[in-house]
């Protein structure tokens, strides 16, 4: 029976209304966003064949939703996994994506620029068509694909077998495991972080434009940290997405311990730092922190956080091109 709880309006409705609960909430932010979703899946489902999937499936979130690290806008990320691999299947799943996608839209997900969507049949397999997609993927000498295992290994269940994602995750293990040079691989992708602290240790601000005198938080602080740890989490084979599970879990290995000092804190301290830029009106502003605005022991505490960044992100890839 049709009510309007069952409709993405009301979903964008309750969403817009509750959401601002967790202005100073990571944590809960992140779960928030999940109950959405999930309330979307809910609405996708029943559109499509009225709440009757033709097999088990999960559907997943990556980027930093997968990661547990949403700010208050966030885009979409996401795709399906699938255990029967007919067609039945396929035509179904393919719908369900498309439809998932158009939802997340209406409540205010924007659709990712990158087509990182479950609506995209590359991202909407079935479990052996996904296992045979990493193994192109881990043996393809191309930059895409190479980002693609990245993306990948952030993915996170939002609804139905965890174990299928856990599975797939093991394949890239094994296979680094057997082939090492797949982490020397994955550095290519990492290489580049945007420095934005000068000779004389002073910040470097943008200039001009909407975002004058404030830093790209995403590209100058957040990477750093999220690239190195993931780049570990895929060689000691952790499958948790957070940075800062990654991060716990590796500083159970006495190897580790030194290389990631201050670390967790540091980052912790930068979630709460994005957590900070909730008045924005689209995706892009909550990447930009305006240090011109902090008091000072903010700004010195910012520069800290992005120098220990991009020291973490400099040993690791020295770390994996010795061979670790």
């Amino acid at each position: 029976m049709y009510t309007r709880e069952l409709t993405y309006e009301f979903i964008k409705e309750w969403k817009n209304h509750k959401i601002s609960q967790f202005n100073h909430d990571i944590k809960n932010l992140n779960l928030f966003h999940d109950r959405v979703m999930r309330k979307v899946l809910q609405v996708a489902v029943i559109n499509i064949n009225k709440g009757v999937p033709p097999c088990n499936f999960s559907w997943f979130i990556t980027g930093s939703g997968g990661r547990l690290e949403q700010g208050f806008i966030s885009d979409q990320d996401h795709g399906l996994i699938f255990e029967e691999d007919t067609e039945e299947s396929s035509y179904y799943f393919k719908a369900l994506g498309e439809e998932l996608s158009d939802g997340l839209a209406i409540v205010g997900y924007p659709y990712c620029k990158g087509n990182i969507m479950s609506s995209n049949p590359f991202w909407c397999k079935s479990l052996d068509a996904w296992k045979k997609q990493l193994i192109l993927w881990m043996e393809s000498e191309s930059w895409e694909a190479i980002r693609y295992l990245q993306i990948f290994y952030d993915a996170r269940v939002i609804e139905g077998k965890v174990n299928c994602i856990r599975q797939l995750k093991s394949v890239i293990y094994e296979y680094q495991r057997i082939h090492p040079n797949l982490l020397k691989r994955l550095l290519a992708n990492i290489m580049h972080v945007k420095n934005v602290i000068g000779p004389f240790g002073q910040m470097i601000v943008e200039h001009y434009g909407i975002y004058r005198g404030c830093i790209d938080l995403k590209y100058s602080a957040f990477l750093p940290y999220v690239n190195a740890t993931r780049l570990l989490a895929i060689k000691e084979g952790i499958s948790e997405t957070s940075t800062l599970a990654r991060m716990y879990h590796l500083n159970q290995k006495e190897e580790y311990v030194d290389l990631l000092r201050n670390c967790e804190r540091n980052f912790d301290h930068l979630l709460k730092y994005r957590l900070s830029l909730n008045k924005v009106d689209h995706y892009t502003d909550t990447h930009y922190l305006n240090v011109k605005r902090l008091e000072k022991k903010d700004r010195k505490e910012i520069k800290q956080i992005i120098k220990n960044g991009i020291r973490l992100h400099d040993e690791v890839i020295e770390l994996i091109e010795k061979g670790c």
